[in-house]
């Protein structure tokens, strides 16, 4: 298989071509430099490169160049020379299959995942929650878990976070302590991340990670492009997004062993951003990723100015490295300076650190594996041109390309489905109109309602089958009246008789 070509060896020119072998494209990568010295120009002569392979790539769009990647470019006096020097044979402009992305779904394809896929550890980094919030937070996530209730989008959460307000005695009893002021500060939070437009991020269809692994009929692979001119304004949002990515990718994938070529490349744009107030088990997250999803064939390249913006442990496992210039200007500069030129392998015709701050526009120092994964010695080179435009595309340009995307009819829709805050409004309403039904009838009530007034009036005066009415309770008197005289009457004759007699015995 063809290796990518980085570009020509300035350092001992006889070397020739410096290229990047595929077979070792999944052991990561770095490419450092400072401002306007060509990252942005290497990352894509690289995504060019793996996708003539074949291979998928990922890579954010800081600054909206990167989409010129779709665009043939044009073929210049400058480009024509720079060509000829590198000796590059088969060259000629053209574009790449390429699929937009955008969080916001302004600039492409919405990319949406569900707060469930989530999960509160990323979510709490996202809504700058402290260690009590987050642990509130793990809390509503088993809750919703425990009564089957589906988290979404944010307004399932914002409802779950209500419930747990009205119930928080109970709750707190079962799963732990839970307080207003942590649910009130959630919920604040939550306020915050809409109002600047991050729950457009949240919710169906979800993106499938398949959708970021295609390949063309013709066997290219295809670069999924995220613009993040806005998002890179919401740091936490765009570096917690990219690691949910990563590890949706590292949780998703099967393990593959070392490939010819790499499965997918995952290029991470101002990488600082990542671990600029990590806590440190986020970042033992990242390592861990990092170390073992080169063997599920994904190749993770970070892209920043400085070396030591990537932690050492994370540093070490970065085997191609690409460093453009540094300007020791300062001593946090110096000390960048030093740091990267001892990550590279020596080169005896090199001087590492006074190279790195000599290198012009389109030059780097260029280290990568070769046979049996050893790095090669650092070579000062002359980065070879991309095809594609090497700037930004048109609005126009960009509507064409969304329009013959293979998921545009996929993702370009919104689908809201029952889940928990539906779930949580019926329960509400059903309750209500339990409270709102008529209390239980008398049975005076009962009996009126039959018939009406007339009805009421009849059962009054005849009676019904469970109560008399007055004729019955008239004639009961009377019955009973009539047979107490009569009864007095013959007592009283009883009486009588006896007691006459008793007279008439004693005259």
């Amino acid at each position: 298989m063809d290796p990518i070509l980085v570009g020509k060896s300035v350092t001992t020119p006889d070397s020739g071509n410096v290229y990047l072998q595929p077979k070792f494209g999944n052991r990561h990568g770095l490419v450092a430099g400072a401002t306007g010295t060509g990252k942005t120009v290497t990352l894509m002569t690289l995504a060019e490169g793996f996708s003539r392979l074949g291979v998928p790539v990922f890579l954010a769009d800081v600054k909206g160049d990167v989409a010129g990647l779709a665009m043939p470019g044009t073929l210049n006096e400058k480009l024509q020379a720079r060509v000829q020097q590198l000796g590059i044979t088969d060259y000629h402009n053209e574009g790449n299959p390429t699929v937009f992305w955008d969080l916001f779904g302004k600039l492409g394809h919405p990319v949406r995942t569900t707060v469930s896929e989530m999960g509160p550890a990323l979510l709490a980094r996202i809504l700058e929650l402290n260690d009590t919030q987050s642990g509130v937070l793990d809390i509503v996530f088993k809750l919703a878990d425990d009564r089957g209730l589906l988290l979404l989008d944010l307004k399932d959460l914002r409802a779950l976070l209500g419930l747990v307000a009205d119930e928080r005695k109970d709750i707190s009893t079962s799963y732990g302590l839970v307080s207003t002021q942590s649910v009130g500060a959630i919920q604040r939070a939550l306020l915050r991340l809409e109002t600047e437009g991050g729950d457009r991020f949240f919710g169906e269809p979800a993106l499938e990670l398949t959708d970021l692994m295609r390949t063309t009929p013709d066997g290219r692979g295809v670069i999924n492009i995220l613009a993040s001119d806005q998002l890179i304004l919401k740091p936490r949002l765009y570096s917690s997004f990219l690691l949910w990515l990563l590890s949706e990718l590292f949780e998703s994938l099967p393990e593959v062993g070392d490939l010819d070529k790499p499965k997918l490349v995952f290029v991470f744009d101002e990488a600082h951003l990542l671990f600029d107030d990590a806590p440190p088990a986020l970042q033992q997250r990242v390592e861990q990723v990092v170390r073992i999803i080169r063997s599920k064939g994904v190749g993770v390249y970070f892209c920043s100015q400085f070396p030591d913006d990537v932690p050492d442990d994370i540093l070490g496992q970065l085997g191609n490295r690409v460093q453009h210039a540094l300007r020791a200007f300062t001593p946090r500069d110096q000390k960048a300076v030093k740091t990267a030129a001892e990550t590279f392998v020596a080169n005896p015709n090199l001087d590492v650190a006074e190279a790195i701050s000599q290198l012009g526009t389109g030059e780097a120092l260029v280290s990568t594996l070769q046979d049996k994964g050893v790095p090669m010695p650092v070579e000062r080179t002359m980065v070879a041109p991309p095809r594609c435009r090497m700037g930004a595309i048109t609005e126009a340009e960009r509507a064409q390309v969304r329009a013959g995307s293979p998921v545009g009819a996929k993702y370009d829709t919104t689908v809201d489905r029952e889940s928990a805050a539906e779930m949580l409004a019926k329960k509400a309403e059903t309750a209500a109109e339990q409270a709102k039904a008529p209390p239980a009838k008398t049975r005076e009530q009962d009996d009126a309602e039959e018939g009406g007034f007339g009805q009421a009036v009849k059962d009054a005066v005849f009676g019904t089958k469970r109560r008399q009415g007055m004729v019955e309770t008239m004639a009961k008197q009377t019955a009973r009246t009539v047979g107490n005289q009569i009864g007095r009457q013959i007592m009283r004759g009883l009486l009588g008789g006896i007691l006459g007699g008793s007279s008439n015995r004693r005259r």
